[in-house]
């Protein structure tokens, strides 16, 4: 890497910048890791294990796309833009609007044949293809915008905080317009409106891609060794596999996304059959604001005093440790539910909050290790793996659900046996998945506070050496 160029110093200006991508990212990510299969099951009354055989085919196709979108950002040159940037501009478009299609209630008289070929092909064409050709180079971006340990954890902050803007702004405002109330009280869904509040989601995702593009700067050049050339594919694959910190980050990303995307599309179960209260699940998405606002302002002296690994590493297990009690104390009312989980979430936000800049840290360990920065490929990979997790959760909640006998069809009445599983899953899955993560981050990852700290000294030196 370079030293930074004549461009403008790094500021609010950025961050808030890239804090609207991310909020663009989730505009159509949490919307369908929440909402898409409820759309499945309840508007298009497919299978859920169909949905689940979806998400898996998806991810297989993800092995490849997520991977091969990675080498082609690192190996195409930088433009007057930017090496990242100019792909937020060519893709914000075509990921709304595709993401729009997935959600069309008019499909709901078609026949079975059709509604599963349109599903596939919509999910596909928006998660595997194009929400990854702006994703990857999005998550990439942070490098190239500053090389500060200290602004780079800043610009993970504010991701996160885009994330949870967003994921307040669909899990409080979506099952007010969603769901309705029959004569008998129970929670019934509207295609008409699920439809019609995707196309709104889609559009205010363009604006933030577009704040983002217009509010982000490039300042750090990516040098490559060897007078430019990357590294084979085969020499890479080989440094990735052998890499302990990436395979550790992909481990525990894996069983977080599994943990929380299953856990915010149960949700929508629990509280629509067991707790027969969707308001509450509107409330549940808005504590999520207050805890990222507190979160934000000590994230950064957390990190400094104890280490990302350390603190969240105990944050994780603080939060399964909850979960895994509720499972056992069968809560009825659902506000103390929301409390319950307002209070235990404090763990697994301060991990989500810092989790962009572990891989900044993985990508700085890469470097020390072979010499080569290869941002996108690294970043790739991971995003792979959280797709992995998203699939896994969707999968997990189809079969899930299938297997305890939930109907899925318009209007199904569920039994109180059905409720009680739908229960069960919601809390001692994400329980035992996030103390999982805080076991990994214990026993795996090998990016302590020191570690961090010696290696950003040696990346240092070398570039001190490098401008020489």
């Amino acid at each position: 890497m370079s030293g930074k160029n004549d461009k403008k110093p790094f500021g609010m200006r950025d961050k808030l910048g890239y804090m609207f991508g991310d909020f663009g990212n989730d505009f159509t990510f949490i919307f369908a890791s929440s909402f898409l299969m409820v759309f499945y099951t309840n508007v298009l009354g497919i299978d859920p294990k169909m949905v689940g055989i979806l998400f898996v085919v998806a991810r297989i196709v993800d092995a490849f796309t997520d991977i091969g979108m990675g080498r082609i950002v690192d190996r195409l040159p930088a433009s007057k833009d930017g090496k990242f940037r100019p792909w937020i501009k060519r893709i914000c478009i075509p990921v709304a609007f595709v993401s729009f299609l997935m959600y069309q209630s008019v499909l709901a008289p078609a026949s079975m044949t059709v509604k599963i070929i349109y599903m596939f092909i919509t999910y596909i064409l928006w998660g595997s293809l194009l929400y990854t050709a702006i994703n990857i180079p999005y998550g990439s971006m942070a490098s190239a915008i500053t090389d500060n340990p200290r602004q780079r954890a800043e610009l993970s902050t504010f991701r996160s905080m885009g994330a949870t803007f967003a994921s307040v702004v669909i899990m409080v405002v979506a099952p007010m317009v969603v769901y309705y109330t029959d004569a008998d009280g129970n929670q019934i869904v509207s295609g008409r409106n699920f439809t019609i509040i995707a196309g709104v989601f889609a559009v205010l995702a363009i604006l933030c891609y577009i704040l983002c593009y217009q509010m982000t700067t490039e300042r750090v050049e990516i040098k490559k060794k060897d007078n430019g050339k990357m590294p084979g594919m085969g020499e890479t694959v080989k440094a990735l596999v052998s890499n302990r910190a990436l395979l550790a980050i992909i481990g525990a990303a894996i069983f977080l996304l599994l943990s929380s995307l299953l856990g915010q599309s149960m949700n929508n179960y629990l509280f629509a059959e067991w707790f027969k209260d969707t308001n509450a699940l509107s409330v549940m998405g808005f504590v999520g604001v207050p805890t990222s606002l507190l979160l934000a302002a000590f994230t950064g002296k957390i990190s400094e005093r104890f280490g990302k690994k350390e603190a969240g590493a105990a944050g994780m297990l603080f939060t399964g440790i909850i979960f895994v009690l509720l499972f056992f104390f069968k809560v009825k009312n659902p506000w103390v539910f929301v409390a319950v989980t307002f209070i235990a979430n404090f763990g697994m936000y301060y991990f989500n909050m810092v989790v962009w800049a572990y891989i900044t840290d993985v990508i700085d360990y890469q470097e020390v290790k072979t010499g080569s920065r290869e941002d996108g490929t690294v970043y790739g990979v991971y995003s792979f793996a959280r797709k992995i997790g998203q699939a896994l959760a969707g999968g997990v909640s189809g079969f899930a659900l299938s297997a305890i006998g939930y109907v899925s069809e318009p209007g199904a009445v569920q039994t109180d046996a059905v409720r009680a599983g739908i229960y069960n899953i919601a809390t001692i899955f994400p329980g035992v998945c996030y103390i999982i993560v805080a076991l990994i981050l214990i026993f795996a990852y090998p990016l302590s506070k020191s570690v961090v700290e010696k290696n950003g000294e040696i990346l240092a030196e070398r570039r001190k050496e490098g401008t020489s």
